[in-house]
């Protein structure tokens, strides 16, 4: 907290998931700015190609090493063959920092879930990070890389709402690992950070918006939300700045005090203020949103009739 010296991207490997689009491919350029060599994921090769051209637009040095991988992420064993190839492109060796930005979610009414929902949620909230931490910590350790791992939660990392049963659960649970291996991996000096964006406005937020129930939309209307290229710049402010748990705007800052358990402090004297606000202001915010859902009952009711989801 009270060290002055900052994480510096610039010449080193940095390996993003879900580098495609989205926060991931703004966070790709901007280390990119940085000087940094940038290794993306995903599943979809053509936008992988036309990420490339974007990430040469952002060179700094002719220098800098530009790769993609088409990999899904879903298993250990696909996590594990997508970090070796972008580790075999710089001689073997695992990458600086590994950014696990790929996820993807589904909100929608629990009662119009089919069970596949749930797990699929679990998939792309939990295990399509997991997997590249476990596949990104083993090497390091092996390696005696003095590395960075990183994990994107959300907000509902923090607390929860109607239409995000699929959802919140996994992101809740990426924070249990990134303390857990906050605590393990200092063991081997290997940082560990993870991030709570707001609502971002990408391609996912566009998919995301197709099942999500109307209340939903409703209710997270006040949230003003970050671009892509804004998210990525509070990450990698936060992951610059050592901070554990990272936070880009006010909403998440106030949860986040409020709710830190044994995370450590980013800085001591604004969480105090932060603790005071989220007294008195998150209870207040929680009987709004439970007002407005109440308020939704009825319609909500007529709504699962016209599904024949209940008599």
């Amino acid at each position: 907290m009270f060290s002055s010296k900052k994480w510096s991207p610039k010449g080193l490997h940095v390996y993003i998931t879900g580098g495609s689009q989205g926060l991931g491919l703004a966070l790709a350029k901007l280390v990119a700015r940085k000087g940094a060599h940038v290794s993306i994921v995903a599943r979809t090769q053509s936008k992988l190609d036309d990420a490339l051209k974007e990430l040469e637009a952002n060179r700094q040095s002719p220098d800098q090493v530009f790769k993609a991988f088409s990999f899904s992420l879903d298993t250990a064993e696909e996590s594990t063959a997508a970090l070796q190839a972008a580790s075999d492109a710089h001689g073997g060796k695992v990458p600086d920092a590994v950014f696990a930005c790929a996820g993807a979610a589904k909100p929608m009414y629990l009662l119009e879930m089919q069970p596949e929902d749930l797990s699929r949620g679990m998939t792309n909230g939990y295990w399509i990070q997991a997997w590249t931490a476990f596949a990104a910590a083993k090497q390091m350790v092996r390696e005696n890389k003095k590395g960075k791992i990183v994990l994107v939660s959300s907000t509902l990392g923090y607390m929860s709402l109607i239409g995000y049963s699929s959802y919140s659960p996994a992101k809740h649970a990426l924070r249990g690992l990134a303390d857990s291996l906050h605590s393990e991996l200092m063991l081997y000096d290997i940082d560990t950070h993870i991030f709570f964006p707001p609502t971002m406005y990408t391609p996912g937020f566009e998919e995301e918006n197709k099942t999500k129930p109307a209340i939903t939309r409703t209710i997270e209307s006040t949230d003003e939300g970050l671009t892509a290229e804004q998210a990525a710049a509070g990450l990698l402010s936060g992951v610059e700045k050592g901070h554990a748990h990272i936070t880009a705007d006010l909403i998440t800052s106030l949860f986040r005090a409020s709710t830190r358990g044994s995370a450590p402090r980013s800085n001591a004297a604004l969480d105090f203020v932060l603790d005071l606000v989220a007294l008195v202001g998150i209870p207040i915010w929680r009987r709004s949103v439970d007002k407005q859902v109440l308020a939704h009952r009825a319609e909500h009711r007529e709504y699962l009739r016209t599904k024949g989801l209940i008599d």
